[in-house]
């Protein structure tokens, strides 16, 4: 019984991995932002208990995203597109804050998570929505404040199950770095991100008795093995296709079906 539960969270994954990659090479927005609201949606249906279900996806998701970002930061860095300086400093404080973000995580209720998520979400789909003004000529701020805006970034990434990109392309975009500069930053932190987070979630549920079997603190492995596996093969198709679709419409009506689901996500 249980090796057949442990299949179907496989599979179910494995799917949701293939929905997850070709998104995010179609939209180029991060998994997180599909991986943790379809897991809070499965996992109950897989005897992941209330309590479990919230951390439980946040923490699979940033462990999925580990995979993902490592090989996009080595491709992004082999074609010069990181701004070593800039990017080391914000490394430093997105990985503290993601590291933190996992403990405050743990310390909040499922409740409290789902509204957190839901709201960010809210925020970043009418951002979606707006059309993006090209960036006015901006010098990059205080060293101080970009590690406040590393830290912060690396919280609500931790707390929500992405890598941050979201935050961090249109807040280095509004200070006028380079397009390509700015998603290389984003890629290797959203690396630092997910491993630093990862190790926090890991190392919080390691204290929990009421995790499935085949848990590494709350990252559930059947669930994260479907979904690297299917999720790095199909997101060259998004890549592909995106090349022939409207895109930027797609976005939009992307942005609309976040809120809806953020919605749902407060409500259940």
């Amino acid at each position: 019984m249980l090796n057949e539960m442990l299949m179907n969270v496989f599979l179910s994954c494995l799917a949701l991995g293939a929905i997850v990659g070709f998104l995010s090479g179609l939209l180029g927005i991060g998994g997180g932002l599909i991986i943790v609201p379809a897991l809070v949606y499965l996992l109950p249906h897989f005897d992941v208990t209330h309590q479990a279900v919230m951390p439980m996806a946040l923490a699979t998701s940033l462990a999925t995203i580990v995979i993902t970002a490592t090989s996009a930061a080595i491709a992004h860095s082999k074609n010069g597109n990181i701004p070593w300086p800039l990017a080391k400093m914000l490394m430093v404080f997105v990985s503290v804050g993601a590291f933190a973000g996992a403990f405050i995580a743990d310390n909040l209720s499922n409740e409290n998570l789902k509204i957190i998520f839901s709201t960010a979400v809210i925020l970043l789909a009418v951002y979606m929505l707006r059309s993006i003004a090209k960036p006015k000529k901006r010098t990059l701020p205080s060293p101080i404040a970009l590690k406040i805006l590393g830290s912060f970034t690396g919280i609500l990434a931790s707390l929500m199950g992405i890598s941050g990109g979201a935050v961090l392309i249109p807040s280095l975009t509004y200070f006028g770095v380079p397009l390509r500069h700015t998603i290389g930053v984003a890629t290797v932190c959203g690396m630092m991100v997910a491993f630093f987070g990862s190790v926090g979630y890991v190392l919080t549920g390691l204290q929990q008795n009421y995790l499935p079997s085949w848990s590494l603190g709350y990252i559930y492995l059947p669930a994260l093995l479907g979904l690297i596996t299917s999720s790095s093969f199909f997101a060259k198709y998004g890549v592909g296709v995106a090349k022939e679709l409207p895109v930027e419409t797609l976005k939009k009506f992307f942005a609309l079906f976040l809120i809806i689901v953020a919605i749902k996500m407060m409500l259940l």
